[in-house]
């Protein structure tokens, strides 16, 4: 196994990012949490949104200034493209390709478009990657509390020779130098990202979640005892998994549990689990998840706005809702705003 390299503040030129022009281009988790952090380490900012949009009018409530794509494509050193992977291509092609210029640093959070050829850069243009560890709203909070999310930078093109140092220096003004940046591929984190999703921390998990709900349901138990069981307590050993690892969670729970996790969870993830998980890793190599994506997206979104509709509907989510409203700590300073941020 390689050894880590972990950059932190004191490692990196901070003044760097702050004699470049920055243009972020969106305005959803990640535009709201990356531009504010950077507006507030000194650096020279702009949004470019759709002008008169509903994040055009949020972002200059929070004091930017705005400007079309374009526009913003042709004033920037540095083009960061923070709108979702679907429409990424499109736009880029229609908006930021024509007002591209050589020595310009074209910039993702994903390597997605990079990596699957949706987006090809032209001769001249450095593309590079700083890719946050968390929500954009995540970035944003752990900044304002004086933290900062762990990141991935990648080097892809540097038609300029400082590529990397850019990327560092735009990372630590977004907060990542205090908690460590790693450097990594666009392969790599775009491959690796996807099958963390789907297999382990979004569908993994919410699986897990469902299914364990369901099954005390269908067996007669409370659908709030159900809820406390498989879903609240989930925050509560993961926030020590995330300061300490398994070891510190098997620490922290009483024996029973302990015992029951080593000997009763290979049973629920055990060899058809493993099988599944690296049949989607083979459709991520082979780029068959990025197309079938991309063309759900194309297509209306039929099949994606159904499963949104089921899941929302689910009971879990009608009993969370009941239970969280009657806890007083889940109403103050919410991470998600969905009217502001």
């Amino acid at each position: 196994m390689e050894n880590l390299k972990i950059f932190l503040d004191k490692d990196i030129n901070q003044d760097l990012i702050k004699s470049k022009k920055i243009a972020i281009i969106g305005f959803g988790s990640q535009g709201y949490g990356q531009s504010t952090n950077l507006k507030d380490s000194g650096c020279n900012v702009v949004l470019g949104l759709r002008l008169g949009g509903k994040s055009d009018i949020k972002a200059r409530d929070y004091g930017f200034k705005t400007m079309t794509i374009e526009d913003a494509v042709k004033w920037a050193d540095i083009v960061q493209i923070l709108i979702p992977d679907e429409i990424q291509s499109e736009v880029y092609e229609k908006q930021i390709q024509p007002y591209l210029r050589a020595g310009q640093y074209l910039m993702f959070s994903h390597g997605f478009n990079i990596h699957y050829k949706k987006i090809v850069a032209p001769e001249g243009v450095n593309v590079i990657m700083v890719a946050p560890k968390g929500p954009g709203h995540t970035v944003r909070s752990e900044y304002q509390i004086g933290r900062g999310v762990p990141c991935l930078i990648a080097v892809y093109s540097d038609s300029s020779g400082d590529s990397k140092e850019v990327a560092l220096s735009y990372a630590s003004a977004i907060g990542a130098g205090r908690a460590g940046i790693i450097e990594t591929t666009f392969k790599e984190e775009t491959e690796t990202d996807l099958f963390g999703e789907q297999a382990v921390i979004c569908g993994g998990v919410s699986a897990l979640i469902k299914t364990g709900f369901e099954v005390l349901v269908e067996a007669g138990y409370s659908p709030y005892m159900a809820y406390f069981e498989v879903l609240h307590e989930m925050k509560l050993l993961v926030d020590l998994i995330n300061q300490g690892g398994l070891a510190d969670m098997r620490y922290s729970i009483s024996n029973t549990a302990e015992y029951g996790d080593m000997t009763r969870g290979p049973k629920v993830i055990g060899e058809q689990s493993r099988k599944a998980m690296k049949d989607l890793l083979k459709d991520i190599q082979s780029g068959a998840f990025a197309d079938e994506f991309m063309s759900e997206m194309k297509s209306g979104c039929h099949k994606f706005n159904k499963l949104r509709e089921e899941n929302a509907e689910h009971l879990i989510e009608k009993v969370g809702a009941e239970i969280r409203s009657s806890f007083k700590w889940n109403n103050d300073n919410r991470i998600i705003d969905r009217n502001k941020n």
